[in-house]
């Protein structure tokens, strides 16, 4: 079964390596295949991942579209002991994302990393 996305006007995806841009009026593509596709609203650049939270989401991100996701692993092990030493209570979300990792699922995982962003948004603003 093919996934279908609908795209707004001038609305950037990006399947596989590949960034496309659509035209001026609506779309809607039907993709079947295995390729990594984010919408432009779910990519984060380097340059914004300004929090710990965010560095973990950017790493979750290159493990997606990396053909070798495990290159990534360390460094991301690495924050996230950072983290959960620094606010423990983050570890629920923690152990989803670390799951979906380990199960090799990346989408999964970039979709609990973004509640994870919530979370730490939430701890700034109540701290």
């Amino acid at each position: 079964m093919a996934l279908v996305i609908d795209l707004k006007p001038g609305e950037k995806i990006l399947i596989g390596t590949a960034v496309i841009t659509n035209d001026k009026q609506r779309t809607r593509i039907h993709i079947a295949g295995e390729a990594p596709i984010l919408r432009e609203k779910d990519v984060l650049q380097e340059e914004e991942a300004d929090t710990p939270c965010k560095k973990i989401y950017f790493l979750i991100q290159c493990m997606y579209l990396a053909r070798n996701p495990r290159e990534y692993h360390a460094k991301y092990f690495a924050i996230v002991k950072d983290i959960l030493q620094a606010a423990p209570s983050t570890s629920p979300i923690f152990v989803k994302i670390n799951e979906q990792i380990i199960k090799g699922h990346y989408y999964k995982a970039l979709k609990e990393g973004q509640s994870l962003i919530e979370f730490e948004d939430n701890l700034l603003k109540n701290s």
